[in-house]
């Protein structure tokens, strides 16, 4: 990119880290509430010390930047601004963040990563500079793309951020041969796994799931702004019954159900009639749902992360399908053994090793026995 400054990270002073850093962690505050914007937080910085911060809240308010601004203790001419994305440069819902940081009078940006919105990528960087600002990309890019990285998908992909999750016993299976499944991991695993739902946009399963199951696919935590992620099952002719617990009126939240044309007529008004919002959804060779229309679909609901919380044929169509990004793998501490009972993902499988796609581990974390392993295909 012309005129773009880059630096390698032992460049970087221990300042530049800590005030992105902040930026990073500010921006996280509103995981699961900015779709389809990006996570985005922002630091002022003057004479080395923090004179205002912001980030991004949801979408339609204001930006960062403009937290920020707003938040300063002091005059902000001549300060530094530390963002964890490149500022916008266009009108939106919101008016552009570069004209907001010139007409301010900052003199210099940092920001970790360059925005993949075609309208701003490079472009902010390029205002700025051409205002007459120092205009510095990094530090922190890995961290920031990390952060950031169902948007990213969203943007380049054009459709939702598929993460894998499932519990499992240290023998790789996620139910006994009779179907038993509760409870293959601990109380602490179960509350994380409700943090992690608070952090997407939409959570979806399968009719066997709906059915063995009963899960009503909401965001049970203590302290709690409300918002519920929309909760999507997929039920090509209309098996999971009319009393699942998904179904019920009074969950907070939407519930989409996910059919084809063989769902009964009766059987969809009546779901209907529940507040279900049905979506006819065109069935492959063998009657089943399309996943990529299904996903071109929520694309349009601004879904960017979706949560597939199973079961194993469910699983198993998004991995024969190449469509899951990420995986969040549970491990009990338990060892189930028989041949009948089922692992994870479903489907026929890959048939050689060498096809398995190459995963990075980024993070494992003990909760009581278990172990929670996140990993993304790359």
């Amino acid at each position: 990119m012309e005129g773009e400054v880059i630096k390698d990270q032992p460049e970087w002073r221990q300042g530049d880290i800590r005030f992105m850093k902040r930026a990073l962690e500010l921006a996280e505050r509103a995981a699961g509430r900015t779709s389809p914007n990006p996570m985005v937080g922002a630091v002022i910085v003057k004479e080395g010390r923090v004179i205002g911060e912001g980030w991004h809240h949801r979408a339609g308010e204001p930006h960062a930047e403009i937290e920020a601004l707003r938040s300063a203790t002091e005059d902000v001419r001549d300060a530094t601004v530390y963002v964890s994305l490149e500022p916008c440069c266009h009108f939106g819902r919101t008016p552009p963040c570069t004209k907001a940081l010139i007409d301010a009078g900052i003199t210099r940006v940092f920001y970790a990563t360059s925005d993949e919105d075609p309208r701003t990528k490079g472009e902010g960087h390029k205002e700025l500079e051409a205002a007459g600002l120092e205009v510095v990309r990094g530090p922190l890019e890995e961290e920031a793309r990390h952060l950031n990285r169902a948007f990213f998908h969203f943007m380049t992909a054009k459709r939702p951020y598929v993460i894998a999750k499932y519990a499992m016993s240290l023998d790789g299976r996620i139910a006994t041969h009779t179907g038993n499944s509760h409870w293959i991991t601990g109380l602490e695993s179960r509350a994380e796994t409700h943090r992690l739902r608070d952090n997407c946009d939409a959570l979806l399963v399968g009719a066997g799931t709906a059915i063995a199951d009963d899960p009503e696919l909401v965001v049970s935590l203590e302290e709690h702004d409300g918002r519920q992620p929309l909760r999507v099952v997929l039920d090509s002719t209309g098996r999971v019954p009319l009393k699942a617990k998904l179904f019920d009126a009074s969950l907070p939240g939407k519930t989409v159900l996910a059919t084809t044309s063989a769902m009964d007529v009766y059987h969809r008004s009546e779901l209907v009639s529940k507040g279900v919002e049905v979506w006819e959804i065109a069935p492959t060779e063998n009657g089943e749902i399309s996943l990529i229309p299904l996903l071109e679909r929520l694309t349009q609901h601004d879904v960017l992360s979706l949560m597939v919380e199973g079961g194993a044929i469910t699983l198993g169509s998004f991995f024969a399908e190449h469509l899951i990004n990420e995986v969040w793998a549970f491990v009990g501490a338990k060892l189930i053994g028989g041949s009948g009972a089922p692992g994870p993902i479903g489907s026929t499988g890959i048939a050689r090793l060498e096809q398995s796609p190459p995963l990075d581990v980024y993070e494992t974390e003990r909760l009581e026995s278990d172990v929670l392993i996140k990993a993304k295909v790359v």
